[in-house]
């Protein structure tokens, strides 16, 4: 199979309108997104495109989020990525507001893929009794450094390993155990408020300049472990400096053109090797504004989703 990249667009804000910025990016319907500026006139197709309208809900539904944790549960290797400019709702889509108020609990219509998710999970655990066990972890990738967000005590660098039977992975992490939404919740809440923040010109709650991986492990048996991890990627005026998209573009070409894939050239290439490049399943949500002042860095995450559909993996 290949990534199902999808494309969510969200709404103008209220800055954005005062100062008349024209919106550019248009749903036409059946996966089609059209940008229409200046000098720029182009039409791109994906699995499936939300507009400003969608709900929360819509997108878990009509992205495949669902299926994925169906696989996950039946023992494969399953990554989602959300990716696109600072402040195009990235977090958002991943999280709903959790990251903004850790005082108000949200409204269940405003979750995330991730708590949506969690209760996805926990039925399937409910369905399967005993036999399936949940756990997490929450990693922080920050100028090349691994933190553990679930760890007590001052954050330290974590080791990233390899071995033969596991691939790469970070040595000593922590990883909880969970049975309840609420227990989930509440490690997704504890790691969000030790995440390094950043104050940014269009988001101040912003996550933008470091990705984040958050993975679940669900096990029947020692011998059939299923993942799901979930990656807020650095916006994508950053992203480059991550090494996923040389990646993804080396990815996309044909097997017989491709040069040396470059998943060492980076810590969060190297944990994601094993999504990016052959035996897992990936979804890729590429999340982007439809003012006109944004035009560029919409274009450059288009151009860059519709690469990731030419990838095909064999999880």
């Amino acid at each position: 199979p290949r990534p199902r990249p999808t494309v969510r667009v969200r709404p103008l804000t209220g800055t954005e309108t005062r100062r008349g910025d024209q919106q550019v990016v248009h749903s036409l319907g059946d996966g089609a997104v059209h940008v229409s500026a200046a000098r720029h006139d182009a039409t791109f197709g994906f699995s499936a495109v939300f507009d400003a309208g969608a709900s929360q809900e819509a997108v878990f539904e009509g992205s495949g989020m669902r299926q994925l944790v169906e696989l996950a549960v039946d023992g494969f290797s399953c990554t989602v990525f959300a990716f696109g400019q600072t402040g195009s709702g990235k977090t958002y889509t991943l999280m709903g507001p959790l990251a903004q108020s850790g005082s108000q609990p949200a409204s269940p219509a405003l979750l995330g893929l991730m708590q949506r998710s969690f209760t996805c999970l926990l039925e399937q655990s409910r369905s399967r009794g005993s036999d399936l066990a949940l756990s997490a972890s929450y990693l922080e990738i920050y100028n090349e450094q691994i933190r553990d967000l679930l760890s007590p005590g001052p954050p330290c660098a974590l080791p990233l390993r390899w071995s033969k039977t596991r691939g790469f992975y970070v040595e000593n992490q922590l990883s909880v155990e969970f049975e309840s939404l609420e227990s989930i919740v509440s490690l997704l809440l504890q790691g969000s408020q030790r995440r390094r923040t950043s104050a940014h010109a269009l988001n101040r709650h912003s996550a933008g300049l470091h990705p984040l991986t958050w993975v679940l492990q669900a096990s029947a048996c020692p011998s059939k472990q299923g993942t799901l991890c979930f990656v807020d990627l650095a916006g994508s005026e950053r992203v480059k400096e991550t090494g996923s998209r040389h990646c993804i573009s080396l990815l996309a070409k044909p097997r017989g053109k491709r040069t040396h894939i470059p998943y060492r050239d980076s810590k969060l290439t190297r944990l994601l090797a094993r999504s990016l490049g052959g035996s897992g399943i990936t979804l890729m949500v590429a999340c982007i504004s439809p003012s006109s002042r944004c035009l560029s860095e919409t274009l450059s995450t288009l151009h860059y989703a519709s690469r990731a559909r030419r990838v095909t993996t064999r999880p």
